[in-house]
């Protein structure tokens, strides 16, 4: 897996009453933060000296994610985005059917609508936020374990609903079923529908997604290992223990461990 998915929900901060905060300490979190401005820097780079070429295109919209993440400021944020956003525009102008070029760009949109929030034109990106990972999906479902139903789910499930903005809770339960019915061991699917389950107080759905993030969890401990897996590892980990803690706050019981 060249590319692993975003371990945060890209840039939909602006729609979310409460986040699962992952419970990493802060030095790890500079060590992140360190290796992620790197990789953005690098990848800034390898575009600039290679700007048609595809694969360095879509490196540099999934590094804009991850630097994007750690901005101060709006400002800053909007600035990182915008790096991203241009190379996957680039991209998308030669080669129209590029499921990656539409997946960052998606995530990249979103980073922006996150540093435009509150205003106007952060609402006015969802609708092109939306379609970009529409546009991944129907090109390549599977890409990036589920990578665009997983983030086309999550909008769905996060921003507000009609008339408002596009919020539907039985659009995201569908896409966020297909992603982990696609890609069943990586841990970030089962883990949106634990989360998911809990957050619209569905307990016998929620208990059997935990049963089954749990079965996963020591696979994926197994396969997805070394320094690119920690940042995932640190997120999920952190989001597992707070979500296991809001089932027992909503539904008065303790989750198997």
């Amino acid at each position: 897996m060249s590319l692993p998915t975003p371990p945060r929900v890209p840039g939909f901060a602006i729609f979310v009453l409460a986040a699962a905060a992952a419970l990493a300490q802060p030095a790890t979190n500079r060590l992140f933060a360190a290796r992620d401005e790197l990789a953005f820097v690098q990848a800034q780079k390898a575009f600039a000296a290679q700007p048609d070429d595809a694969a360095a295109a879509a490196a540099l919209g999934r590094a804009t994610y991850y630097w994007a993440e750690f901005a101060t400021n709006a400002d800053q944020r909007a600035a990182i985005a915008q790096a991203g956003i241009a190379a996957c525009r680039h991209l998308l102008a030669r080669d129209p059917n590029s499921a990656a070029g539409h997946y960052y760009l998606g995530i990249d949109y979103g980073e922006l609508a996150e540093a435009e929030a509150p205003s106007m034109a952060a609402y006015r990106l969802i609708h092109e936020i939306e379609h970009e990972f529409k546009a991944a999906a129907d090109l390549d479902e599977r890409q990036d374990d589920a990578g665009p139903l997983r983030c086309l789910g999550l909008l769905y499930r996060d921003a507000p609903g009609w008339p408002i903005s596009i919020g539907s809770r039985r659009k995201a339960r569908e896409l966020l079923d297909r992603a982990a019915a696609l890609a069943p061991t990586f841990p970030e699917n089962q883990m949106n529908l634990v989360e998911s389950f809990v957050k619209w107080r569905q307990e016998a759905e929620a208990e059997a997604a935990w049963r089954k993030l749990a079965a996963v969890w020591p696979v994926a401990q197994t396969n997805l290992t070394g320094a690119d897996w920690e940042e995932f590892w640190s997120d999920w980990t952190g989001r597992r223990a707070v979500v296991k803690a809001d089932f027992r706050k909503v539904f008065k019981r303790e989750l198997a461990p």
